[in-house]
């Protein structure tokens, strides 16, 4: 078993990152090599700015790099709590955004010409209890109602061509959902990015920021460059080097592992017994799991196996025994396949789960994805270039409040007892 992500193995390294030391002066500096900063990043370069990206390890070393690999439309946990908490006009906003970003996802590989399979394949909702699917049926019926009537509700007699388990009760269908192979993605734009004019430093931590008569000057082991603007695109991440200069966001991110397992690739009959539909899956529980086949056919599922706010081989280990006996429930078929994969990453959780993006503590930045940030912070990093260019207009967030969380200082100590309460809402719904 190889303890390292399925995304990172299988696609190229991205080979034009600058080896000399970090210094010059840019118009604007991004710190975060993943989806969001490259994008960032690539859509300024193409309108002649001078961008500089800075990493701390490589392009895609962070969540987008970590995922399940699903590009899922909808809000992460309910079009009418969105609606409930955010009011009607904004959790509309809220939704369609996910949607462009999709969209934008697939205009991007198209012009760029980047090979990564990617695919609408739609997304199955899954009730995992009977009790579930009158919540899960009726915000189906709602979204289709009032803001995306490519949805669709399927009984549990409808889902044996669709997955080969007994498990489920029902499950709501979004027609608009895709998947892709992450790791190519990000290479891909990463060098669209390179190729438009960005210089992209890898191994480059940020570790200062001061502020300049004329901007920013941004220390790293390698260097200091000077920036006009500077965009924080770090996500869960924002507390992973030692002193870096993004204590805003460590106050308001909730750094949560997410945990991957991948089998061998599966045979034709194996396919047709386990994914005969070929989406991507998520069921209803709160402590639930994700699932969907790689270009390989490899089985990819995952979960929010144990809260802990650390992935490293040890703990990814014991996540992934978890998520084999959760995958052996769900597909008993599959009880003895070979492992071949397993990783962590982490999620940048907020405290409603809303995502934020704007200007704050003198930086640009987009990041609290919940969850859901391999197919909204493609388009998040585009508004990024917006508001760096002095556009508002294109921010779906914008205004939306981000109070800090209490006694948050990138270390979330309450985790183990936010894990004991929803293993009691999942026991009890």
């Amino acid at each position: 078993m190889k303890y390292l992500s399925y995304w990172h193995d299988t696609a190229p390294a991205f080979g034009s990152g600058q080896d000399g030391p970090v210094a010059g002066r840019f118009d604007v500096a991004v710190i975060g090599a993943g989806f969001t900063g490259l994008n960032a990043a690539r859509e300024l370069a193409r309108q002649g700015v001078r961008v500089a990206v800075l990493d701390a390890a490589h392009v895609g070393a962070g969540g987008s790099g970590r995922n399940g690999g699903h590009l899922n439309n909808g809000i992460a946990h309910g079009y009418a709590d969105a609606k409930a908490h955010l009011g009607a006009e904004r959790a509309q906003t809220l939704y369609r955004a996910y949607d462009r970003s999709i969209d934008l996802i697939q205009e991007i590989i198209a012009e760029e010409d980047i090979a990564c399979d990617f695919r609408r394949a739609g997304k199955l909702k899954l009730a995992s209890k009977l009790s579930h699917v009158a919540a899960l049926r009726a915000n189906q019926e709602l979204i289709a109602r009032e803001v995306d009537p490519a949805t669709s509700w399927l009984e549990r007699a409808d889902l044996a061509d669709e997955v080969g388990s007994a498990e489920f009760h029902g499950a709501a269908l979004f027609e608009k959902s895709a998947m892709m192979h992450m790791g190519r993605y990000l290479t891909g734009l990463a060098g669209a990015a390179h190729r438009h004019g960005a210089t992209i430093w890898e191994n480059a931590p940020v570790t200062g920021r001061t502020r300049t008569r004329d901007g920013w000057a941004l220390d790293t082991p390698r260097g200091q460059l000077h920036a006009d603007t500077v965009i924080a695109a770090t996500g869960a991440y924002s507390a992973q080097v030692p002193n870096a200069p993004l204590g805003y966001f460590r106050q308001r991110i909730i750094p949560v592992a997410s945990f991957i397992i991948a089998t061998r690739p599966l045979d034709r009959e194996e396919v047709a017994a386990t994914m005969p539909g070929n989406r991507t899956c998520v069921t209803s529980l709160n402590l639930g799991n994700y699932f969907r086949l790689a270009p390989d056919n490899r089985l990819i599922f995952g979960g929010r196996a144990r809260f802990s706010a650390v992935s490293d081989q040890r703990s990814d280990a014991k996540s992934g025994d978890i998520l084999r006996a959760a995958l052996a429930g769900i597909f008993p078929h599959l009880a003895d396949v070979d492992i071949e994969y397993c990783w962590g990453g982490l999620v940048g959780m907020t405290r409603d789960r809303f995502p934020r993006a704007g200007e704050a503590d003198g930086m640009i930045y987009a990041m609290g994805y919940s969850g859901h940030g391999a197919q909204l912070s493609t388009l998040l990093g585009q508004v990024l270039a917006d508001l760096a260019m002095g556009r508002r207009h294109t921010n779906p967030l914008e205004g939306l409040d981000w109070p800090a969380v209490p006694a948050l200082n990138g270390k979330p100590w309450f985790l183990p007892l936010a894990g004991m309460w929803f293993r009691l809402k999942d026991r009890l719904s």
